[in-house]
């Protein structure tokens, strides 16, 4: 279905379920959440796995001394 829809958007590349379980973790880390509660949210076992999302918010310390 998400491949499906993917291809009717014409995006240019594959997409998969996954895609949308990627998006959910990345907005939810650069709303500033908790990254142990990310982790229990999306069922990472190695907070590692969870890190990754906040690593890739290039804004996620905007305004933190503020």
């Amino acid at each position: 279905m998400v491949e499906r829809a993917g291809v009717e958007a014409k995006l240019g590349f594959p997409a998969h379920p996954h895609m949308l379980r990627h998006a959910c973790g990345f907005a939810l880390a650069n709303k500033g959440h908790d990254t142990r509660a990310l982790q229990a949210y999306l069922g990472h076992r190695n907070i590692q796995h969870t890190v990754r999302y906040t690593e890739l918010s290039p804004g996620r310390f905007k305004d933190f001394w503020r």
